[in-house]
């Protein structure tokens, strides 16, 4: 169930998301937010330099796992723009993380892209439960999916 904090966190990932755009990356941003609420880190896309691995969740599985105990890291949440991918998936699965809540899927990011005739993802977009099998998983939140599209559909226009 999504809540006015879930919608609070999602609206800053989708700032940090057009934060990325602004500076040449594609378009996703994420939040981790502690069980009490606290925002522990941030990160957007930084893909721009050539290295393809530096995604905000992946950025954020490294951060939470040499700043924070594994319990604290089980009740923490990630938000994010985008549905994981399967690297970042399952870096969030072996550090520990627990919930993710995404405005937009990898079923939805697929689609958009086939629509504006980019050829197929070289890594397959696959849903988080099919790479990590036990954590809370919440999206997509449709109120956000289509802002998310608009920044995906402007950073292919160039």
């Amino acid at each position: 169930m999504i809540d006015d904090i879930d919608r609070q966190h999602l609206r800053r990932c989708l700032e940090l998301a057009a934060q990325a755009l602004a500076g040449g990356n594609e378009p996703f941003g994420s939040v981790l937010v502690s069980s009490d609420g606290r925002i522990l880190f941030e990160d957007h896309n930084r893909i721009a330099g050539g290295d393809h691995t530096r995604h905000p969740e992946f950025a954020i599985a490294r951060w939470a796992a040499g700043n924070m105990t594994a319990q604290d890291r089980a009740e923490a949440t990630v938000y994010t723009s985008g549905e994981h991918c399967p690297m970042c998936a399952a870096a969030h699965g072996w550090v520990g993380l627990g919930r993710i809540v995404y405005a937009s899927s990898a079923a939805q990011m697929t689609q958009w892209l086939s629509e504006l005739g980019i050829p197929a993802l070289r890594v397959r977009p696959l849903p988080i439960s099919e790479v990590i099998r036990d954590t809370k998983v919440d999206g997509p939140v449709e109120e956000f999916a289509q802002q998310v599209r608009a920044l995906h559909v402007r950073s292919r226009s160039g």
